[in-house]
């Protein structure tokens, strides 16, 4: 007698299975200042990452960047480089080092790390001009990381 599986006992068993692990912020592996490893361990979602980017209160990456391919987002800034084109010009490994934490690649940058949880020079509590009483959390977590990753990957010449 055969016996099969069921389709429903085989995703309950894929389930049961642990998630890949996410790379904590203190344990960000830079290769220069590229990151060569998902901080997921998976795939990042370019359009998530798009939201991630025009959102002020996550990465809000317009405010000192254009990008033409975003033409309906006003008061794009200039500080930092043109993302368009990003995905010739870096590497997904270099990218996802930049969005991580800037500084390991470009010295001086004025570019927030946006995973990064201690080594601050003068950390705030939120807008209350008061030190925090516990560890900073990342201005993104590791899949919005990915996420803004993946859209950058899409910006080609």
């Amino acid at each position: 007698m055969k016996r099969h599986v069921a389709p429903w006992a085989m995703a309950l068993a894929l389930a049961a299975l642990p998630a890949a692990a996410e790379t904590a912020p203190g344990e960000i592996a830079f290769d220069g200042g590229a990151v060569a490893a998902s901080l997921t361990g998976g795939p990042g979602d370019a359009a998530a990452g798009a939201k991630v980017m025009t959102t002020a209160a996550l990465g809000n990456c317009v405010a000192c960047h254009q990008l033409a391919a975003m033409p309906d987002v006003q008061f794009q800034g200039n500080i930092g480089p043109a993302l368009d084109g990003a995905a010739d010009r870096w590497s997904e490994a270099e990218l996802r080092g930049m969005v991580v934490n800037a500084k390991q690649t470009f010295d001086g940058t004025m570019m927030p790390a946006f995973y990064k949880t201690d080594g601050f020079i003068r950390p705030g509590d939120g807008y209350t001009g008061k030190a925090p009483t516990a560890e900073l959390p990342p201005i993104l977590t590791a899949q919005q990381v990915e996420d803004v990753v993946a859209y950058l990957l899409t910006l080609k010449e």
